[in-house]
């Protein structure tokens, strides 16, 4: 790879997230004991953290306030390894923010976002940063962009490999338009679901969703199924499941991330997509043993370790 097609470009959401915990039985229209936490968040900032944390030259694109938050936010990543040099801090305006609600399996049972600065990430904005985007290895892209930031992106792509984070089935359809422009697209079953318009209730069904995202342009399709683990599919005709690795689960927050991750790093490293699919499946197996988004520990190493039947500590 050339000197100036070495770093990923990520845009998209820094959210101050906050985790509640609770380690009995959620009660609806209740108040639950249980442990509240903050940590940053956002699928594109978990996202390069995380691809920073595997060695990758990676530059955040993201809007903040100029509040503790937001503060915070860009202190925290930048130590993770991060240039968050372009991001934008902007006066008046309250840091994206995200409020998750966990049971005692570790699973999100609800949560609540504040993204209303997203819509602050607009095409003039996008505009002075088009040579960072041209000389990039690789794009990541989320739904929670507005339409209109994501229309610039994929317009201005020029040949750069973009990967995209459906994100959620309220925003993926957005993308519709655009997927002759995405090489990568990671989405789990609902969010697949909205795409294709039609349900996955079944194999045969994921299969020709896959197959219907290839006819758009997409070159290749990572499908999130829960318990069933991954099914991946590229234009070329290869493809084929990933299970899950099995891991202690302490919060589910962030383990989609991960795996976004591990697909754009070992795509820079020239791995076709089913060994890259096997890397993602250890990045997030290994995140959902962290108490936040991020696994501090992450590394290429650690994702091996786990993937050869050992847990790092």
């Amino acid at each position: 790879m050339s000197e100036a097609k070495r770093h990923i470009l990520a845009v998209g959401a820094a959210n101050m997230d906050i985790t509640c915990a609770t380690a009995h039985k959620l009660v609806a229209r209740d108040s639950n004991p249980g442990r509240i936490r903050c940590a940053p968040g956002g699928v594109a900032r978990n996202v390069a953290e995380n691809l920073a944390r595997l060695g990758n030259d990676v530059r955040l694109l993201s809007a903040v306030g100029d509040d503790r938050h937001g503060r915070d936010l860009l202190r925290n990543t930048r130590s993770a390894g991060v240039d968050v040099g372009a991001c934008w801090v902007i006066a008046g305006e309250a840091t994206s923010t995200y409020v998750s609600l966990h049971g005692p399996d570790g699973e999100m049972a609800v949560a609540v976002n504040d993204m209303s600065i997203l819509e602050r990430i607009t095409p003039e904005r996008l505009e002075s940063h088009a040579e960072r985007l041209h000389h990039a290895a690789a794009l990541l892209l989320e739904c929670n962009l507005s339409e209109a930031a994501l229309q610039w992106l994929l317009a201005h792509a020029r040949g750069t490999p973009v990967f995209v984070d459906t994100v959620s089935a309220f925003k993926c359809p957005r993308l519709l338009p655009w997927l002759h422009q995405v090489h990568t697209l990671k989405a789990n079953r609902l969010e697949a679901q909205a795409l294709w318009g039609r349900p996955l209730r079944t194999d045969a069904a994921i299969k020709a969703a896959a197959c219907w995202l290839h006819a758009q342009g997409v070159q290749q399709v990572v499908l999130s199924l829960g318990e069933r683990g991954v099914y991946w599919s590229t234009q070329g005709g290869d493809s084929g499941w990933q299970a899950p690795v099995p891991v202690p689960v302490v919060n589910a927050t962030g383990a989609g991330d991960a795996l976004m991750a591990g697909l754009v790093h070992d795509y820079l490293q020239g791995a076709p997509l089913q060994r890259a699919v096997r890397f993602a499946i250890g990045c997030a197996a290994l995140t959902l043993t962290a108490a936040h988004a991020n696994h501090p520990g992450l590394s290429a190493a650690a994702v091996q370790q786990l993937l050869g039947g050992v847990v790092p500590a």
